[in-house]
C-alpha cells in the first residue's frame, strides 16, 4: 500500500467516524426519549431488539458496546402478574460488551467489564470481570479488565492473558 493510498484510508476512516459519533448520539437520544435508560457513551449498533412492552426495565450502564442483533427483553409473557406479564427490571453494567446476536432474558443483571460471547443466552446473573458465552450463558474466563472502550486490557497478542 502506498503512502497516499494510506492517506487516503485514513480521511475516509476519520470522516466515517465523525458522523458514526453523530448517528450514535441520536441513537441513544432516540432511546432514550422512549423510556429506556441508556447512558450517552453506550455505542448502540443497529438492529437491536429492546423490550418495547417496558423500555424503562432496560438500563445500560456507562462505556458499553451492544453488537447488531442483540435482543434485550424486560418482560416475561408466559409469567402472569394480575393477568398481565411479569415485568422486570434488566441491568448491564459498566464497560461491558455484548456479541452480536446475544440474548438477555428479563430480570438479569450483568456485572461491570463483562463480554457476552456472540449468540449467547444470559438467564442468569453474570459477575463483574467475566467472560460469557453459550445457551445458556456460563462463565468462561474469570478476572478480565476493560478499558473505557470495553476493550480488553489485560490481554496481548504477544503475551496471552496477563492475569
Amino acid at each position: 500500500m502506498t503512502e497516499m493510498q494510506r492517506d487516503k484510508l485514513f480521511l475516509k476512516f476519520r470522516i466515517r467516524s465523525y458522523f458514526a459519533k453523530k448517528i450514535q448520539y441520536l441513537r441513544v437520544l432516540a432511546t432514550n426519549i422512549k423510556g429506556y435508560d441508556i447512558h450517552p457513551s453506550v455505542i448502540l449498533e443497529r438492529h437491536l431488539h429492546l423490550d418495547r412492552l417496558y423500555p424503562q426495565g432496560i438500563h445500560i450502564q456507562e462505556n458499553c458496546l451492544i453488537a447488531s442483533g442483540v435482543t434485550i427483553l424486560s418482560h416475561d409473557h408466559c409469567k402472569r402478574v394480575n393477568n398481565q406479564p411479569l415485568l422486570a427490571e434488566t441491568y448491564i453494567g459498566k464497560r461491558c460488551f455484548i456479541a452480536v446476536g446475544a440474548t438477555i432474558l428479563p430480570g438479569v443483571r450483568i456485572g461491570d467489564e463483562v463480554i457476552v460471547g456472540a449468540g449467547s443466552v444470559v438467564t442468569k446473573d453474570v459477575p463483574s470481570n467475566v467472560i460469557v458465552a453459550g445457551n445458556p450463558a456460563r462463565i468462561i474466563r474469570e478476572n478480565i479488565r476493560m478499558n473505557e472502550q470495553a476493550m480488553i486490557i489485560n490481554w496481548t497478542l504477544e503475551t496471552g492473558w496477563t492475569e
